[in-house]
This record gives structure tokens, C-alpha cells and sequence, in this order.
């Protein structure tokens, strides 16, 4: 009983056998597609300055040119600035004018009187001392009077060449160096005039770049911290696809390679595209292992590719749909065979051990 059983298992195995290869060679497997996104840069446009938005000007998916104002903040601190630093401005251009023009004719003619007065009175304590000297030489003073006319004749001088230098240092004017130190602080006080108003032109925020803005990120009413961006801007004139393939998929893509794909928003036309970037993902999410039990595992690349031409209506956020040849379609044939054989074995060998 048991050999027809077996013959019957083997006919039944041998035309399972011959079923499924038939199936597979004219049932067509599913066509494969890799699938891209359009992508561009994204530009956060924010101000330098600090301050509450009065006035979004663009609109959103409106197009503007790099200068264009899109927002104007509010102003009153800068304002208050300005007029702080063109008041030191003011002060130190006062003071370099007057180290450039020196003292005043008043105070030179006053210099010269108090050096005549002190002159006056050298010669006064010159001719007292020269007759006190002669009246001790003759013995009718003593020598304490005559230290004393002595020491007035010294005094005398030296107010004298003091009251010279006083008199020379006016009609000079100011040194050298004071001039430059007072010159060097009305720069400095200019500079920060200029500043103030460099920022005071920031309170209007223009697009850096000729592009479209893509969404509000602060509205009117808000305040916008420096840095804080207030709009977002796309750039359409540069695209790319970005395509995340795993590695056993890629069936030798590499750098300069021109792929083809159609555009399902544009009417299925098709796109020519060359591949410039490969990269792989990061690690935390892209490695797939290939069996529960251990084995190699896959790992998932970035691929991106430029237009070679592109076309009218082309946008970001678009699907790129790419015909792509099945990597492991034989693979998937064994995989079936395989999994067939095996489970008619198992319910073969279950049978004939209950029997």
C-alpha cells in the first residue's frame, strides 16, 4: 500500500513542479518602479535685528527678485541709537576742532601779559639782589638778608620761564598727538553712526535669492529675534531627485549614469536625468537584515539626479516614477518552488507517520 503512496507523491511532486515553472514563464511578474521626489533648497530669510514685524509684503507661492523687500520690522530702539551716537559724533568732532585750531587769541594774549608781568618782576628781583650783594660785600647787611633777596631773585626766574612756556605752548597749539587722538575719535564715533544705520536698513528684510516664497513663518504683530527666520523661500531654478534605493536594487547605478522617468503630474511625460550623487543613509534606519537567522544585511542610498532639460511646470514635491529592472525576480521564482516543496513534504512525512 505504501509504494503506490510513494509513486503517487512523486507524480503529484513532478507535475507541481512542472505547474509552476509553466506559471512563471507566462505569467509576467509585476513591473518594478523606483520612485524620486523633486527637491530644492529651502532658504530661511531673517533679519539681522531684532524687532516686531509691522508688514509681511510678499505672499505665500509669490515669486520675487534677490532685493525685494519682504518684511518690515518696527524701529523705535534703533531710532533712539542713532540719535545717541550722532550726539558722541557731535562732541568729538567739537573737540578735534578744537585741538586743530589750538587756543583762542584771548588766551594767547593772556599768556603773553602774565609772561611780561613775571618778566617785570625778575628784573626787579635781579636789581635788588645785586644791591643787597654789594651791602654785604661792604658788611652793612647781614648774610640773612641777603639769602633771602637771594632766594626771591630765584623765584622770580623760574615764574618767569614758567610763565615763557606758557605763553610758547599757546601759540603753538595742541601737540601732534592730541590732534590725532581727538581725529581718531571722531572716526570712531562715525563708525558707529554707520553701524546704526546698517541696521536700521535691516528692519527690511529683503530675499537673498530670486525665487518663491513658500511659506510665513512670523506674522504681523510678532516679534522676530536676530537670526529667527520670518519667511521661507524656494529656489525652482535648482532642482534635483532624490531617490532612496536599497542596495540590492541598484543593479549598478552609479555617477553619470542617465536614468529616464515619467512625471505623473505632468502628464506621464517623460524626464531624462543624470545620477551625480550617491551616498548611504545613516545607519539607524536604513540597514534591513535578509534572513531572521542572521546573514548579510542591506543597507538603503541616497540617490540624486539633475534634469538634463527641465520642464515647464516642474515643482518640488513632485513624484518621479522610474521603470526599473527587478533585481531578484529569479530569486523570488526559487523562493516559491522552494517553499512549495517543503511544505508537501512536511504534510507527506506527517501523513505517513500517523498512517
Amino acid at each position: 500500500m505504501r509504494h503506490p503512496r510513494l509513486v503517487a507523491f512523486f507524480i503529484f511532486m513532478i507535475s507541481l513542479f512542472a505547474v509552476s515553472f509553466l506559471s512563471y514563464i507566462f505569467i509576467q511578474p509585476q513591473p518594478f518602479y523606483l520612485q524620486g521626489e523633486v527637491e530644492t533648497d529651502k532658504i530661511n530669510v531673517s533679519a539681522k535685528v531684532p524687532g516686531r514685524v509691522l508688514e509681511i509684503i510678499a505672499e505665500e507661492g509669490q515669486r520675487v527678485k534677490k532685493g525685494d523687500t519682504v518684511a518690515i520690522l518696527d524701529r523705535p530702539q534703533l531710532e533712539a541709537k542713532k540719535k545717541q551716537a550722532e550726539s558722541a559724533q557731535k562732541a568729538a568732532q567739537a573737540q578735534f576742532e578744537k585741538a586743530e585750531k589750538g587756543a583762542r587769541e584771548e588766551q594767547i594774549r593772556m599768556a603773553y601779559n602774565q609772561w611780561l608781568q613775571a618778566q617785570a618782576g625778575k628784573e626787579l628781583a635781579e636789581k635788588s639782589f645785586q644791591r643787597i650783594q654789594k651791602l654785604f660785600e661792604e658788611g652793612v647787611v647781614p648774610a640773612q638778608k641777603r639769602d633771602e633777596v637771594e632766594a626771591q631773585y630765584k623765584m622770580a626766574c623760574r615764574l618767569e620761564a614758567t610763565a615763557k612756556a606758557q605763553y610758547d605752548m599757546a601759540i603753538n597749539g595742541t601737540r601732534e598727538e592730541d590732534k590725532k587722538a581727538a581725529e581718531a575719535l571722531v572716526q570712531q564715533a562715525s563708525g558707529a553712526v554707520q553701524e546704526v544705520e546698517s541696521l536700521i536698513d535691516e528692519v527690511h528684510v529683503t530675499a537673498p535669492i530670486d525665487g518663491e516664497i513658500l511659506e510665513h513663518i512670523v506674522y504681523p504683530g510678532e516679534i522676530a529675534s536676530a537670526g529667527m527666520p520670518i519667511v521661507t523661500m524656494l529656489n525652482p531654478d535648482k532642482i534635483w531627485i532624490t531617490f532612496n534605493i536599497r542596495e540590492d536594487q541598484m543593479n549598478g547605478l552609479h555617477i553619470g549614469q542617465v536614468i529616464a522617468g515619467m512625471i505623473p503630474a505632468l502628464n506621464r511625460r517623460v524626464l531624462e536625468m543624470e545620477i551625480y550623487y550617491i551616498s548611504p543613509l545613516g545607519e539607524f534606519a536604513t540597514w534591513r537584515a535578509t534572513s531572521a537567522s542572521g546573514g548579510f544585511d542591506l543597507r538603503t542610498f541616497e540617490v540624486r539626479a539633475k534634469p538634463l532639460q527641465k520642464p515647464e511646470g516642474l515643482r518640488p514635491g513632485m513624484s518621479i516614477v522610474v521603470p526599473w529592472e527587478r533585481p531578484d525576480k529569479e530569486a523570488d521564482w526559487v523562493i516559491f518552488i522552494r517553499g512549495k516543496i517543503d511544505n508537501l513534504i512536511k504534510r507527506f512525512v506527517s501523513r505517513r507517520g500517523s498512517s
